[in-house]
């Protein structure tokens, strides 16, 4: 009894498949062209017609079928590709619509172009154009997403928003770009400098760790523009030395050069800190003392870091090399630098993220 269940059940649901296959509209892909991806005509159509047969909208005739009744009328694949020439083609195979269209590579944009023919009434049904980021990886990603636009099938708005092309700004001798936005990273500092930072308060010093933190703020602003490069002045104010339980201010004023299209730039200038200082020695133990107008000693009296001492404006130089990198309009800068000095040096990681915006300047 449940063995002759069993086999109704299969029977219906084969016979149910089969009459909702005849119900489906069919097609074929055909005339799919493609310049400056890794990816010939024939690939590409197989990869246009896996991902459509995964969307079931359409019965989609099979490519060897397609090849056979296209060899025996004498018709090359590569002709395939004007309207007119399609719909004879979809005469021939007796299908209901053709799929066409062209994938192609332009600048940094891979750009998708499909078209459904409908070939009873000769006409272009339904055209999508989309234009993705230079991902060519993703490319079988890019394609499900445009034949769902074809077909009126909804896409995941975050994988879209992945892979769709955001337009960049247009620069011009009129046009300056301001990139501003937060700085965070952390520094280095080493040599004697150093070691007074890290002493303990009854030394003078401040007990700090040898790695700080860094929290600024980027103010940029273009004042050239060609072609891919771009000349920049660059303001940081900055904090660090926060996770010791010290405040050290700092400006930067940079003047920077960036190549956009590989979002490389170097910078250098001029940088100001607060930095507290006291005149004293260091005696045969290399210890350090203070020093005052009674000393009297042979050994030189020098200034060195103190948090005993007055705080006094403390001079270097800064150079920094760093890449952006791009998530649509947002930018990522990553940057290390390098700040010499007799006494210390400074070695530093910084990272942040900005808009980009444009002003256009009215003569």
């Amino acid at each position: 009894m449940w063995v002759k269940k069993g086999i109704i059940i299969i029977v219906l649901l084969v016979l149910n498949y089969s009459l909702s296959a005849q119900n489906k509209p069919t097609v074929a892909v055909i005339g799919i062209d493609t310049k400056g991806i890794g990816y010939d005509n024939i690939s590409m159509e197989n990869l246009i017609r896996l991902e459509l047969e995964k969307a079931n909208t359409f019965e989609v005739l099979d490519k060897y079928d397609v090849s056979n009744i296209l060899k025996i009328n004498g018709i090359a694949t590569e002709d395939c590709f004007g309207k007119s020439k399609l719909i004879e083609v979809g005469i021939l195979l007796k299908v209901d619509k053709i799929l066409t269209g062209n994938i192609d590579r332009f600048g940094e944009k891979i750009i998708f172009v499909l078209r459904i023919i409908d070939i009873k009434n000769k006409r272009i049904e339904n055209t999508n154009v989309m234009e993705y980021l230079d991902l060519e990886r993703e490319i079988q990603t890019m394609a499900k997403i445009s034949i769902n636009n074809l077909l009126g099938i909804s896409n995941d708005p975050l994988l879209v928003d992945l892979l769709i092309n955001y337009e960049h700004l247009i620069t011009s001798p009129k046009t300056t770009v301001k990139l501003n936005g937060p700085r965070m990273g952390v520094s280095y500092i080493y040599g004697s400098g150093a070691e007074r930072l890290k002493a303990s308060e009854t030394e003078g010093g401040f007990e700090m760790y040898p790695v700080t933190s860094i929290f600024g703020f980027q103010y940029e602003r273009q004042y050239l523009s060609s072609g891919d490069f771009q000349a920049l002045i660059e303001f940081v104010p900055a904090l660090s030395g926060l996770e010791s339980g010290n405040f050290i201010p700092s400006i930067s004023l940079m003047n920077g050069f960036r190549f956009n299209k590989k979002g490389w730039e170097i910078g250098l200038g001029p940088i100001f800190r607060g930095v507290k200082y006291a005149s004293g020695f260091y005696d045969e133990n290399h210890k350090w003392n203070l020093a005052d107008t009674n000393t009297n000693t042979s050994f030189p009296i020098i200034k060195q870091i103190d948090h005993r001492g007055k705080l006094e404006l403390s001079t270097g130089l800064i150079i920094a090399l760093g890449k952006t990198f791009h998530s649509g309009y947002l930018n990522i800068p990553l940057n290390i630098y390098f700040v010499p000095k007799k006494d210390n040096n400074t070695l530093g990681f910084i990272f942040g993220f900005n808009i980009a915006k444009r002003t256009v300047r009215h003569d």
